[in-house]
């Protein structure tokens, strides 16, 4: 049966990379779960439990792994975990009986599940630095071209490009610390048994060997360990991690959003990247939706839903540990982690291919920013003695009449009408005015702002030895 002839989920091939696909594949767990109890084995030969040539034999067999005769054994016994115990033991006819010895199942797959997320975390944090030194070189180049800003989607006061792009930079910075503090605090259960007293290991080891058994174990796995567990590590740490690759794909959702209204031809100021023989609508050969963009803004708003699960099964755990996680956890994990892969991987690629519509974004300027300028003029006029009333007033009824005009879709004549008003020129002459009006020069601090912004990306990426 063709593979396609059965359901799949769409992580399975469509969405994320095979990267991240691999650390969370079947076979790379039970690949784990054989090296944790390898390495649970190595530290009882040297505690004098068991002995060294159990220990080989089980490294001699830990590739041996068969999916299909451990689902076999899981089908009559209904334990994932023991039915990959009785495959192991099969071909490691020596050291079996050696498997799993002191530990409960949690120990294994909780301490598998840490490791996966330590590699899922430095996969996204890879991931972000091409985004970051693409955003910073966006907004250097950027950082002086003026833009109508807009608030409740409405033309406001202008702004810059690349300042508009470092806001995105900032939110992505957040998050990028977030999740690389997040990667420097996760830690496994360890090895703790049952309730996560270490009681079985007592038995086994001796009081006094615990502690080194369980501190060699964390060398070796390259994982800290929790202090205190019960069962399973405290599932707040899922939580954690899952909010934090919410928050990233906040942050990208809003980049993408606001991408899809510049590229709407009304305002058509810039566009993501559309191949020459990418096909917009079945329908409409003339389309060229932001199919990238919708994408992630799609798979933005599932990400955003799998805190709340993550939330439940952290404070709806009882006492020592319920069950009623397990299931949900087996998705949750690797769809967050695939979701947030495919949004860094498309912003990557919009970034470098993106479309900046130079004309467009001229027009919508020279269509709009006189109106912002304004504010400048009324101030000025207020300082030169003037009624401050009458002359919001006055100015009102230019900007009524200019707006009428733009909206008809002819040029915007305020500037015109504001310089050459004799009421006005009473208080300032007619070049003070024609300068007032010029909005180009009304761009605040925003160019040097946006630089910093950029030396920020630069320096955090030099910061951990990264750069694109």
């Amino acid at each position: 049966m063709d593979e396609f002839d059965r359901y799949q989920s769409f992580f399975s091939w469509r969405y994320g990379s095979d990267a991240m696909r691999q650390i969370w594949a079947e076979r790379t767990k039970r690949r784990l779960w054989r090296e944790i109890w390898v390495a649970v084995a190595r530290v009882q030969a040297e505690l004098g439990l068991i002995g060294q040539d159990q220990v080989d034999d089980l490294q001699a067999h830990i590739d041996e792994i068969d999916i299909p005769r451990a689902l076999e054994i899981e089908k009559e016994i209904r334990h994932d975990v023991m039915a990959e115990v009785r495959s192991f033991a099969e071909k490691a006819t020596l050291g079996g009986g050696a498997i799993h010895l002191g530990m409960t199942s949690m120990d294994v797959v909780d301490n598998t599940d840490a490791l996966r997320l330590q590699r899922s975390l430095d996969l996204i944090l890879e991931r972000f630095i091409p985004v970051l030194d693409r955003l910073a070189e966006q907004i250097e180049l950027w950082a002086d071209t003026p833009v109508m800003g807009f608030t409740h989607l409405q033309p406001a006061e202008p702004t810059t490009l690349g300042y508009r792009l470092a806001s995105y930079a900032q939110d992505l910075l957040t998050d990028w610390d977030h999740v690389r503090q997040l990667r420097a605090s996760l830690r496994g259960k360890g090895f703790k048994g049952a309730v996560g007293t270490g009681a079985s290991f007592f038995d086994l080891l001796g009081e006094e060997n615990v502690e080194r058994f369980e501190q060699r174990l964390s060398e070796i796995l390259g994982l800290p360990f929790y202090e205190v567990t019960n069962q399973v590590y405290p599932r707040k740490q899922d939580y954690d991690i899952l909010c934090a690759l919410a928050g990233l794909g906040a942050s990208l959702h809003k980049f993408a959003f606001d991408l899809r209204f510049l590229q709407s031809p009304p305002v058509g100021e810039i566009s993501e990247p559309f191949g020459q023989t990418q096909v917009g609508s079945s329908a409409m050969p003339f389309k060229k939706n932001p199919i990238a963009s919708e994408k992630m803004d799609s798979l933005a708003r599932l990400l955003a839903q799998y805190p709340r699960v993550a939330w439940d099964n952290a404070a709806l755990s009882l006492l020592e540990r319920t069950l009623d996680d397990s299931a949900n956890r087996r998705i949750i994990l690797p769809e967050a982690f695939l979701i947030a892969d495919e949004l860094l991987l498309t912003v990557n690629q919009i970034l470098d291919d993106w479309v900046i519509q130079k004309a467009g974004i001229e027009r919508n300027f020279n269509r709009y920013a006189p109106f912002a300028a304004l504010e400048a003029v009324l101030m000025a006029l207020s300082r030169a003695g003037a009624d401050r009333q009458e002359m919001h007033e006055r100015l009102r009824e230019h900007a009524m009449a200019a707006w009428e005009i733009v909206v008809s879709g002819e040029s915007n004549p305020l500037a015109e009408r504001v310089q050459n008003d004799k009421e006005l020129q009473r208080y300032l002459s007619e070049e003070t005015l024609a300068e007032l009006m010029r909005s180009k020069e009304r761009l605040g601090f925003a160019p040097q702002r946006a630089r910093r912004m950029a030396a920020r990306i630069r320096s955090r990426n030099s910061s951990t030895g990264k750069s694109a």
